[in-house]
């Protein structure tokens, strides 16, 4: 079951994939400071009643080498058969894409971390036929930053810190510092506090970390009217969460017509925030007899050229 704090666990790796280099130093995996980080379908379903999808798969193009995708997992607990799922990801993606396949697992305690670094062995009789070496980062290789001064040179490390050591003694002074550091940012990239705002909130949850987060924020940046990292999360969230459900809404319309709806315009379709627009395209969507008729009157559609018509 997919919940909200699993979504935000892995949309960090997609949305801030920088991310990955201070990670992939403390796993002893070499990864030069210019590459390229793509998001790839998690979809690794074969057949029709068999689905299985990644939480999220990262085709990472190095500098210095070939290419390599990165399977990322979350894991609050040791789950029965997961290790078999792992398995078949890794040799999926791998005939799928012809790439070497690294999986990444996050662990949010110590015992789930030493379990999910396996290996994991599918043989018989002594003879192994595949065997699984997790990358695992968890509360013992991820550092405890309760320092605002070295939170605000990573962001992304400082909060995967507290998402690990979340039921550690260090708890408080993580969150504190992670605060501190992120009102700074507040003044000068208000969208990326806002984004980490929000990841520690949905990750935390309602655990006794999520509330002293919540407690902290509530006391130090939440001042209604003021363009906060809590205001800001939270109000440009309501927005982007609208403008989803009414894409939805106008692809479900056109698919029930009959309308075919090209890659191109599915992909303008459902990545617009601008919710006045989306409402535009919903009622047009009851009447247009091409799927690019939706945005015939919008603004920055150039017209037609008459010569062309």
């Amino acid at each position: 079951m997919v919940t909200s704090a699993h979504e935000g666990l892995h949309r960090i790796f997609q949305d801030r994939p920088e991310i990955l280099s201070p990670v992939f130093g403390i796993l002893g995996v070499q990864l030069p400071a210019k590459a390229t980080v793509d998001a790839v379908t998690t979809d690794v379903t074969e057949t029709r009643p068999l689905e299985r999808r990644v939480d999220t798969v990262l085709r990472v193009g190095p500098s210095d080498g070939e290419d390599f995708l990165l399977a990322i997992e979350s894991q609050s607990g040791k789950v029965a058969g997961k290790e078999e799922s792992w398995a078949y990801y890794v040799a999926y993606l791998q005939a799928k894409f012809r790439l070497p396949v690294l999986l990444l697992v996050i662990c949010q305690d110590s015992a789930t971390a030493k379990w999910a670094v396996g290996p994991f062995d599918c043989g018989t009789r002594g003879w192994t036929a595949l065997r699984v070496y997790p990358l695992v980062a968890g509360p013992d290789n991820l550092p405890v930053i309760t320092d605002a001064r070295t939170a605000a040179k990573n962001y992304a490390l400082a909060v995967l810190s507290a998402l690990a050591h979340a039921r550690s003694p260090h708890r408080d002074a993580i969150l504190e510092a992670i605060a501190s550091a992120l009102q700074e940012l507040q003044e000068t990239d208000p969208e990326s506090a806002g984004y980490f705002f929000e990841f520690l909130e949905i990750t935390l949850g309602k655990t006794p970390a999520g509330e002293k987060w919540n407690e902290i924020m509530s006391f130090v940046s939440y001042f209604p009217g003021r363009g906060t990292v809590r205001e800001t999360a939270y109000l440009e969230g309501e927005v982007k969460g609208e403008a989803r459900g009414e894409a939805k809404g106008i692809l479900t319309v056109l698919d029930v017509r009959g309308i075919a709806v090209s890659a191109s315009v599915r992909e303008r379709i459902t990545s617009c925030t601008d919710l006045d627009r989306v409402d535009a395209w919903l009622e047009r969507s009851r009447t247009v007899e091409r799927a690019e008729d939706l945005f015939a009157d919008d603004p920055d559609v150039p017209a037609a050229d008459p010569e062309q018509a």
